[in-house]
């Protein structure tokens, strides 16, 4: 038994060696628009998305990006330089044109992995024209005086991913043994009843896994006084993504049937449930010029390794490209490509032979 343990353990440290990943600091002359996870995303609203980090602490087993320890698609994790983040997020306002703006502080993997997560807050506050932000995290890093920083230094809300109340339950969804939910909640409760700061509670639901833990989170997110300012909880759907994580057996819910169920939980304990961009001054506004146009065939930098397998990362007219590798990395600086995704000012091109 001892044995098949050891063999185990080993096999287990093997698998986490081979998936370690580079990480790569990101700073001028890198562009910050153009990749999904890191630097500025534009959806065309006046609320912009701000990825400082691509880490995160947890490997969750619905993941739709595979962050975590346990990332099988991943090659590379990204940090941005704190004052390169500041000057591009301006930059971009100025490009849309804005008065204000909302700043949604995000990642394709857990934000309070940033090691400078307060100093991000404080910059985006010194801003005139910042009118809100706003951070997600699931919450494992955060502690109450984490929050105390965050708050003193200007967040305003904070979007908390808790996915089950059963601490057994809640560690395999996270899909990491030392998760404590108990401690997160402790948290969430002290943000909701001690801070100027907001708190919205935002589980995943999973069909099949935690239906039975939603009503119970809403009823908790109730008690101890979300919601302050903006709705107290916003309710995730699960969806499958090529790239991310599968659960054996779970399927995606009909969008239908998804807001159905939010509407008799909303008649049930009385709260707003359905969401609009509008209920967090959410509207749309001029999006950044693309730099592309599909199809378009240009000439690229290579300038960093890529997010995953088979990707190497490319610059060309100030912004940041993925290059998709016919056949790996490649050991020329500038490259033909050919221009396939540009949807969101975020670009994903073929390397041309």
């Amino acid at each position: 038994m001892r044995k098949r343990r050891r063999k185990k353990r080993a096999k287990r440290r093997a698998y986490l060696k081979k998936c370690r990943k580079k990480i790569i600091k990101i700073e001028d002359p890198i562009p910050l628009i153009g990749h999904l996870a890191f630097g500025i995303i534009d959806r065309g609203t006046n609320l912009l998305q701000i990825r400082p980090t691509s880490l995160c602490p947890l490997s969750c087993i619905f993941c739709s990006v595979d962050a975590g320890p346990q990332s099988i698609w991943r090659k590379t994790e990204y940090i941005v330089d704190l004052k390169h983040l500041l000057n591009w997020f301006r930059w971009v306002v100025a490009a849309k044109g804005l008065d204000r703006v909302h700043a949604y502080i995000d990642a394709a993997g857990d934000p309070l992995t940033y090691p400078d997560v307060v100093g991000l807050v404080r910059g985006l506050r010194s801003m005139q024209f910042v009118e809100s932000i706003a951070l997600e995290t699931r919450g494992v890093l955060l502690t109450s005086k984490l929050a105390d920083a965050l708050s003193d230094a200007g967040l305003d809300r904070v979007n908390l991913s808790i996915d089950a109340l059963n601490p057994e339950l809640a560690k395999r969804l996270a899909n990491t043994p030392r998760y404590d939910v108990n401690r997160v909640m402790e948290t969430a409760e002290y943000i909701a009843s001690s801070l100027r700061m907001d708190l919205l509670v935002a589980p995943v639901w999973v069909p099949g896994l935690n239906d039975e833990e939603i009503p119970k989170i809403i009823e908790w997110a109730l008690d101890i006084g979300a919601g302050k300012r903006w709705p107290p909880l916003g309710i995730q759907k699960y969806e499958s993504h090529k790239y991310g994580r599968h659960p054996p057996g779970v399927i995606p819910m009909k969008w239908k049937d998804f807001y159905e169920q939010l509407r008799k939980w909303e008649s049930e304990y009385g709260v707003k449930l359905v969401l609009k961009p509008s209920d967090f001054g959410i509207r749309k506004a001029r999006r950044v010029p693309p730099a592309f146009s599909r199809f378009e065939r240009i000439s690229v930098e290579m300038v960093a390794p890529g997010w995953m397998k088979n990707q190497e990362l490319g610059v060309a007219r100030g912004r940041v490209v993925t290059v998709i590798m016919a056949n790996g990395e490649v050991t020329r600086r500038r490259v033909p490509v050919r221009i396939l995704r540009t949807k969101d000012n975020i670009y994903i091109a073929k390397l041309e032979v």
